[in-house]
C-alpha cells in the first residue's frame, strides 16, 4: 500500500509537471513571415516590426523575412518602415502563426532641423567618409571569395486583354505561372533566369581582378558571353566609391566625399545587429532630377563601416527607360575587414520610349548575389593572377547536374524560380516562339535565319542614287547552325540605270577562340563613295537614299581583294595584320586627269595598290558581349589607343606606287560630375610617298540629314583633302545639368549636348603633280576646317537633334554656313 502511494505522488507530480511546462509553451506567442512592398512585391529588408504595447521585436533580414517570440499578452504586432505607412496587424495569442504583410509607401519624413549645434547624423556621415579607406574592401592588400549570382527578368503589369491576344494564344500556358496573390500587388510573369557560381580573387598590388566561372545555367541559352556577363565582375555596386556607374551614368554616391552637397541626412535610429551597434541614417536628394539615391544605410559603431544598405534612384532622376530600382546590400565583418554577405538589385524596366501609363507592361530584372567562403589578405603566388585573362568560364561549367547545384548554391530557389527552366524549355519547342525569335533577330541584326543560312541586311535591299539608279541587293551569310567556326557571306547587286551587277564573296574563320584568333577573306567589286567617314552609311543603305541633302554625283568602283588575321593577345589589346589589293576607277563624268604634257592633260584608267596594314588597339580593361563571330563592346574606363601602319608595295599585283601610312588615335570619356561626361577624339595622320589624290586622306563628310558623330557633318564628300593631318573632336553631354533646373522643361527630361571639331592638315607639292585636283576638292592651307554645334538630346528619350555652324571656308562652293542634323540613340 505504501508503495502504491508513492509511485501514484510520483505519477501525479510528473503530469504537474508536464502540465506546468506546457502551460508555459502554449502562453508563447510566435509570429513569423515576410514584409514587401505592396506594389512591387518586392522584399523589404531592416523593417522594425514589433508587439503592439512591448519593446520586444524583430528586424527583417534581406529577403524580407522576421520571426520574433514573446511570453507577453499581447494582441497585434507594429511594422513600421520609413517612408511607407505604418500597419497595425491583430495576432492570435499563444499561438504560432505567419503573417506576411505588404506595406505601402505614403509616408515622407520631414526635415528636423536641430538647433543650436551639428546636425548628429552629419557628424555620424562625417566619421563614415573619415573611415572608409579602413571599411572599403577594395583597399585590402587581397581577398578572396566564391559568389553565387542569380538573375531573373518578369513581365510585369500583365493586363487581362494583353493575354487574350489571339496572337498570343499559343502561349496561353505560360500565363498559368503569373504571380498575382496579392490584388494590390503588380501581377508578373517570370520569363528568363540564369545562375552562375564562381571564385573570385583579387589583388591590390599591381590592381588585379580575376574570376573564375566554375558553374552556369542559364534558361533558353548557353552561351559563354552572357555566363561572364552575369557574374560578379560585370555587376558591381560598390558604395565606398564617390561615384556608382549605373547604367552608364554617375550617381553620386551617398556616402561621397561630397555627399553633404548632394544629399540631406537624417538620424532616425539606432539598434544593434549581428552584435554591431549601429546608426540609421536616411538620405534624400537636395534637388530634383539629379543622379542621386534616396535610401537607409546603417553604420556600425567604432568602425563606421556600412553594415546594411538600402536605396534607390531618386524617382525623378534623369534618366530612360527605369521605372523604380532597388540596391539593398548586407556586410559581414571577416577578420578586420567588411565585406558584402548578400546583395539585391531590382530594376522596374520600361522599355518604351513614352513615358509609361500605370497600366502598361514593363519588365523586373533581378541580381541576387550571396558570397561566402572569404579569404582576407592572403595573396597568392604572382603566376597565380592573370593580367590577360580575367574571366574565365570552366569548360564544364554548362554541364553540372541538379545534385551539384543543390549541394553549391548559396541561395535558394523560390517556387518560381524553379519553374522558369521547364517553361522556357517548353517555350522552344513551339513553333510560334520560333518564329517570334526570328522575327525579333530580324529586327536587331538585319538578318533572316533560314536554316543553314541567314538573309540579310533588310536595310540593304533596295536604295537608290543618281549613278545606280534603283539599286537591288540580295545576301546574307550562313548561319551558326552550319558552323559557329567558319563563316560564308556575300552578296549580288544590281542597278538599274548602270545596268551593271555588283558582287561580294567572303569567309571568315577561327584558328582559336581562346584566345580570339581569327583569319578571313574576301573579294568584292562594287562602288563606293570616297571622302565618307568610317560611321557613315553605305551606300546601298535605304536610310542614305531617303535622307541625302543633295543627289549623290561621286562614286567610284572598286575591285579590292583582302586577306587578315587578328588575334586578341589579352582582354582590350589586339591586332589585325592585312593584305589588300585594290583597283579604283571613276564613274560617270568624273575622271582622274592628270598632266601629260605643260599644255595637254590625259586621264588615267585606275589606280592599283597593293598594301600590308598592321593595326594595333589597346582599351585596358574592355567588356565584350560577344555572339558566334561578332561581339559588341561594352567599353572601358581607360583611354583607347588605336594605331595603324600602312606600307604600300610597287608593281606586286600591278600596283603602281611605294608608300607608308601612319596613323595614331586616342578617344576617352571623363565624367564629371555633376555636370556630366566630356568625350574626346584626336587623331593624326602621314603619308609618306608621292600619291594620287585618291589615295590620301580624304576628310569623312556627311551629305545626308543624318548627324555622324565620326564625320565633319558641313564638310561635303571629297571636299578636303591631305597627306599630314591632325584633328579633334569635342563634345560634352550635360544630362539636363541646366534644363532640370527650369520648372517648365524639367519634366521634358531633354539633356544638353555641345560639341566642336578642327582639323589641320596639309598637301605636299609633290603629290599635287601626280593627278589635278577636281575643282571642288581643296587642302587646308588656308587655315584649319572648324565647326561647333549645340544640340538637345533624349527627347523623346530616343531622338537627338543639333545644330550644327560652318565656321571656315564658308567661301567654298555648296558650303552651308548652318544645318540641322539629328538622330536615334538609346541612352539611359
Amino acid at each position: 500500500m505504501f508503495k502504491t502511494t508513492k509511485y501514484k505522488y510520483r505519477l501525479i507530480a510528473f503530469f504537474s509537471a508536464m502540465l506546468l511546462i506546457f502551460s508555459f509553451a502554449e502562453a508563447q506567442t510566435t509570429v513569423r513571415g515576410k514584409v514587401a512592398d505592396a506594389i512591387t512585391r518586392e522584399p523589404l529588408p531592416f523593417v522594425n516590426v514589433i508587439f503592439k504595447g512591448t519593446s520586444t521585436g524583430a528586424t527583417t533580414d534581406i529577403e524580407g523575412n522576421y520571426l520574433m517570440t514573446t511570453s507577453a499578452d499581447v494582441d497585434s504586432i507594429v511594422v513600421s518602415y520609413v517612408g511607407y505607412n505604418k500597419v497595425t496587424r491583430a495576432i492570435k495569442k499563444n499561438a504560432s502563426q505567419e503573417i506576411n504583410i505588404g506595406l505601402s509607401q505614403g509616408v515622407t519624413l520631414a526635415a528636423v532641423e536641430i538647433r543650436p549645434g551639428e546636425n548628429p547624423a552629419h557628424r555620424i556621415l562625417r566619421k563614415i567618409i573619415a573611415n572608409k579607406d579602413k571599411n572599403d574592401r577594395e583597399k585590402l592588400d587581397a581577398y578572396e571569395y566564391e559568389v553565387y549570382n542569380k538573375v531573373e527578368f518578369d513581365l510585369n503589369n500583365i493586363s487581362e486583354d494583353f493575354k487574350n491576344r489571339k496572337l498570343l494564344k499559343p502561349f496561353s500556358f505560360i500565363f498559368d505561372n503569373i504571380d498575382s496573390s496579392n490584388a494590390k500587388e503588380k501581377p508578373y510573369l517570370p520569363l528568363f533566369m540564369t545562375e552562375s557560381l564562381s571564385d573570385f580573387y583579387y589583388r591590390r598590388n599591381p590592381k588585379t581582378r580575376n574570376e573564375k566561372i566554375k558553374a552556369s545555367k542559364v534558361a533558353g541559352v548557353q552561351n559563354e558571353s552572357v555566363s561572364q556577363f552575369m557574374g560578379d565582375m560585370y555587376q558591381n555596386v560598390n558604395i565606398y566609391e564617390n561615384t556608382i556607374l549605373v547604367f552608364g551614368k554617375n550617381f553620386i554616391s551617398p556616402i561621397s566625399d561630397n555627399a553633404l552637397l548632394f544629399y540631406k541626412f537624417y538620424l532616425i535610429d539606432s539598434m544593434v545587429i549581428d552584435g554591431h551597434k549601429c546608426y540609421q541614417l536616411q538620405f534624400k536628394p537636395r534637388r530634383k532630377q539629379e543622379l542621386t539615391f534616396t535610401g537607409n544605410l546603417w553604420a556600425a559603431d567604432t568602425a563606421f563601416a556600412i553594415k546594411q544598405l538600402e536605396m534607390s534612384i531618386a524617382d525623378d532622376a534623369n534618366i530612360n527607360f527605369i521605372n523604380a530600382t532597388s540596391v539593398v546590400q548586407t556586410y559581414t565583418q571577416v577578420d578586420s575587414a567588411w565585406m558584402m554577405k548578400k546583395e539585391r538589385l531590382v530594376i522596374d524596366f520600361n522599355p518604351f520610349p513614352i513615358e509609361q501609363k500605370k497600366n502598361m507592361m514593363g519588365v523586373y530584372g533581378r541580381k541576387t548575389a550571396s558570397y561566402g567562403n572569404f579569404v582576407i589578405n592572403k595573396p597568392k603566388e604572382s603566376k597565380f593572377y592573370s593580367l590577360t585573362e580575367n574571366l574565365t568560364v570552366a569548360e564544364d561549367a554548362f554541364l553540372k547536374t541538379e545534385d551539384y547545384w543543390k549541394q553549391h548554391r548559396l541561395d535558394s530557389l523560390s517556387k518560381n524560380e524553379k519553374q522558369i527552366y521547364h517553361m522556357v524549355d517548353t517555350l522552344q519547342t513551339l513553333p510560334i516562339y520560333k518564329t517570334w525569335v526570328d522575327v525579333l533577330q530580324i529586327f536587331v541584326t538585319g538578318y533572316k535565319v533560314a536554316g543553314n543560312f541567314e538573309i540579310g541586311p533588310y536595310y540593304n535591299l533596295v536604295s537608290y542614287n543618281n549613278i545606280e539608279g534603283t539599286r537591288f541587293r540580295f545576301g546574307g551569310r550562313t548561319s551558326n547552325k552550319f558552323s559557329k567556326w567558319y563563316e560564308l557571306n556575300g552578296y549580288v547587286a544590281y542597278g538599274t540605270r548602270d545596268e551593271r551587277y555588283k558582287y561580294k564573296l567572303g569567309i571568315r574563320a577561327f584558328i582559336d577562340k581562346k584566345p580570339r584568333t581569327m583569319v578571313g577573306m574576301s573579294h568584292k567589286n562594287d562602288n563606293e563613295i570616297l571622302g565618307q567617314s568610317q560611321n557613315g552609311f553605305t551606300t546601298d543603305n535605304i536610310l542614305a537614299s531617303l535622307f541625302r541633302v543633295a543627289p549623290l554625283r561621286n562614286l567610284t568602283s572598286t575591285k579590292e581583294t583582302q586577306a587578315y588575321i587578328e588575334r586578341d593577345w589579352f582582354s582590350g589589346f589586339s591586332s589585325r595584320l592585312s593584305f589588300v589589293n585594290r583597283q579604283m576607277m571613276p564613274l560617270e563624268d568624273f575622271h582622274y586627269e592628270y598632266r601629260k604634257t605643260s599644255n595637254s592633260t590625259a586621264y588615267l584608267d585606275k589606280i592599283v595598290t597593293s598594301e600590308v596594314r598592321l593595326m594595333t588597339r589597346l582599351a585596358y580593361d574592355e567588356k565584350f558581349v560577344a555572339g558566334a563571330f561578332d561581339r559588341v563592346s561594352l567599353g572601358t574606363h581607360y583611354p583607347i589607343l588605336q594605331v595603324q601602319y600602312t606600307l604600300g608595295l610597287r608593281n606586286l599585283f600591278k600596283s603602281s606606287y611605294d608608300y607608308q601610312k601612319f596613323t595614331v588615335n586616342v578617344d576617352d570619356r571623363i565624367r564629371i560630375n555633376p555636370i556630366g561626361y566630356f568625350d574626346y577624339v584626336l587623331e593624326y595622320g602621314k603619308i609618306y610617298g608621292q600619291l594620287p589624290y585618291p589615295l590620301l586622306e580624304l576628310h569623312g563628310g556627311n551629305e545626308t540629314y543624318i548627324y555622324d558623330i565620326y564625320a565633319y557633318n558641313t564638310m561635303n564628300y571629297y571636299e578636303f583633302v591631305s597627306d599630314e593631318y591632325a584633328s579633334a573632336t569635342l563634345s560634352h553631354h550635360f544630362d539636363g545639368f541646366f534644363l532640370n533646373r527650369i520648372p517648365l522643361m524639367r519634366k521634358l527630361k531633354w539633356r544638353e549636348v555641345v560639341g566642336g571639331k578642327v582639323l589641320f592638315g596639309r598637301v605636299n607639292e609633290n603629290n599635287r603633280d601626280v593627278l589635278i585636283f577636281p575643282e571642288h576638292l581643296n587642302d587646308l592651307s588656308r587655315g584649319p576646317f572648324m565647326e561647333a554645334s549645340a544640340g538637345i538630346e533624349n527627347i523623346f528619350k530616343v531622338f537627338r537633334i543639333d545644330g550644327v555652324w560652318r565656321l571656315s571656308y564658308l567661301d567654298n562652293p555648296r558650303a552651308i554656313p548652318f544645318t540641322i542634323k539629328g538622330t536615334l540613340q538609346f541612352n539611359f
